[in-house]
């Protein structure tokens, strides 16, 4: 009946295992700040700069401040050492001011020194800049040139390695009545207060006391947080149908020592060890094979020059309603956006600092065209067939709002042919230079569903993702079914080579208090957040390794130590 008490230690841990999630650290990054050109201020001598960052909330819209550099003397074109170091979100909007000024006193207090020029960014505008370097010419200072400022975006070494190893056991300890053991092994990695986190769980080997489980690959951080030799903790359990599964033994090893390649280790049950005098082990378990590769990022493949395109589809149905009445989804109210304007600007704000030309196809789809009235589910809002680009956000919401005045809403909802037209240029490019953004915002019930799951599960092949935005209070089940997170979506009984597109209601997303750019954060947080992995898995799927950074700038003064 051993088994029995090591089995009700065992659920706890083992049971209803998630395993990384919560436990990798967002993306950090380092922000390098220089000067070029700045204003003099001292008579006598040249300015002695200062940056100073300020970051802002998304709710309050406060700047804070959030560091400072070091003051370098008697230079007009500083290079700072000190750097800033920031957590990086490619699905938030993150504001950012730089204030400079000439120190003139050890006080702290700014309003004390002279105040040299100020700019305004993203941080997402700094990262997708080319080489992740962003110059601008600095403001604040009315009539007068403030010179420039120089922001460049490094991704801080976060263990970025991903280990992938097989393991083996041999003659474990028989734990059923009837027939031998199912055995699976469970990963642990020790943290700093000595306790353990379950950080792997291999699949369980049927009916054998000598299983040869599957290769699997983690991120090292997740083995054993960046610390080679801190304890990895390897479990051995029977499974058992009920989740009761009987402890076999445990062993413990480092990374160090999975480095060394193929290696044996004893596998102990620590209460049949005090039971037994003659007890030897409860088996072995050996490593087959380990091998190492860093596993590249969202911010490698935009420093080496990805581009992602962002194009929007509007519908344009009559079940939104007639535009010039208050209750329609697409009524324009002078003193507020529409649920379309936002859903739109929210997710085009941050998607437009990764593309370097800020045109945007804008399309629409279910609606009669002038001047011969023929439905169409694929016309650009700006009525150039030959060039439905916009310039930037506010060129596709004036091509929106004119296109509410010329075309008459009709119907069906047709998703396919949109989700086609942007397929046919993700096609022209699969070399990873490029990616494409589909923002599909819609107000309800698709008409073809069988024609969209073929066009979404042969676009799951190339270079794009697909944002679908639900606005008004319709049931979106159809949409859900889209979003396969749950299910991967299929066609034809192939299934999405990977999971594309991401569903939401905006009704989610709206602020009781009436704060939208409150609603727009939360919605724009949520529908990005699984672009960097979908554009990583394409990579992944097509060993596209990112482009090398293009080489960076010589700074243009060498020796600010020793100002001349």
């Amino acid at each position: 009946m051993e088994g029995d008490v090591d089995k009700d230690e065992a659920t706890a841990t083992v049971r209803d295992l998630d395993p990384i999630s919560g436990s990798i650290p967002a993306t950090r990054v380092e922000i390098s700040v220089s000067c070029r050109n700045l204003l003099d201020r001292d008579t006598f001598s040249k300015s002695d700069p200062l940056v100073v960052l300020y970051t802002q909330g998304v709710e309050c819209k406060q700047w804070r401040e959030f560091g400072r550099t070091e003051v370098i003397d008697n230079t007009l074109n500083p290079d700072f050492v000190r750097k800033y170091i920031l957590d990086y979100f490619f699905e938030e909007k993150q504001s950012l001011r730089f204030d400079v000024y000439d120190i003139d006193s050890k006080s702290p207090e700014l309003g004390k020194h002279d105040f040299l020029g100020q700019v305004f960014c993203t941080l997402g505008e700094i990262v997708g800049s080319p080489a992740s370097r962003l110059e601008k010419p600095l403001g604040g200072i009315p009539g007068k040139k403030c010179g420039s400022i120089i922001l460049s975006v490094e991704e801080l070494s976060n263990c970025r390695d991903c280990a992938t190893m097989q393991f083996c056991a041999n003659k474990l300890d028989k734990k059923d009545f009837f027939g031998k053991s199912d055995p699976f092994m469970v990963f642990y990695r020790s943290n700093e207060d000595g306790t353990f986190t379950i950080c792997h769980k291999t699949e369980v080997v049927k009916s054998t006391l000598n299983p040869v489980w599957q290769p699997f690959s983690i991120p090292v951080r997740a083995l054993c947080n960046g610390d080679y030799d801190r304890t990895i903790k390897v479990e051995i359990y029977d499974w058992d149908r009920d989740g009761s599964h009987d402890f076999i033994g445990e062993c413990t090893t480092c990374y160090n020592q999975l480095c060394q390649g193929q290696c044996v280790f004893e596998v102990l049950n620590p209460k049949k060890k005090l039971k037994k005098k003659r007890y030897m082990n409860s088996g072995t378990v050996s490593l087959l094979s380990f091998n190492v590769e860093s596993e590249h990022t969202f911010l490698d493949y935009i420093k080496g020059g990805t581009q992602i395109h962002f194009t929007v589809a509007i519908d344009f149905t009559a079940s939104n309603g007639n535009p010039s009445q208050s209750t329609s989804l697409h009524y324009m109210n002078p003193y507020q956006m529409n649920a379309y304007a936002m859903a739109l600007k929210a997710v085009g704000e941050i998607i437009q600092d990764y593309d370097s030309d800020k045109m945007f196809p804008a399309l629409g789809f279910g609606a009669k065209l002038p001047p011969d009235g023929r439905v169409s589910h694929e016309f650009p809002l700006n009525g150039n067939v030959d060039n439905p680009y916009c310039n930037g956000m506010e060129g596709i919401l004036e091509a929106y709002h004119q296109s509410l005045k010329t075309v008459q809403l009709y119907g069906p909802t047709n998703f396919a042919p949109v989700v086609n037209h942007v397929a046919r240029y993700a096609a022209a490019v699969q070399d990873g230079s490029q990616y494409f953004v589909l923002l599909i915002i819609t107000d309800g019930v698709i008409s073809d569903m069988a024609q969209t799951k073929e066009a979404i599960v042969n676009a799951a092949k190339l270079p794009m993702s697909i944002i679908i935005v639900g606005v008004g209070q319709a049931e979106f089940d159809a949409m859900v079914e889209l979003d396969g997170d749950d299910v991967r979506i299929s066609s034809r009984g192939k299934l999405a080579e990977r999971d594309i597109v991401q569903f939401v209601p905006f009704r989610d997303y709206m602020d009781r208090t009436g704060n939208h750019v409150l609603s727009m954060a939360r919605l724009a947080k949520d529908v990005l957040a699984e672009i960097p992995d979908q554009l990583i898995l394409y990579m992944k799927n097509r060993a596209i390794k990112p482009n090398p950074v293009p080489p960076l700038y010589m700074p243009e003064n060498q020796s600010q130590a020793n100002p001349v």
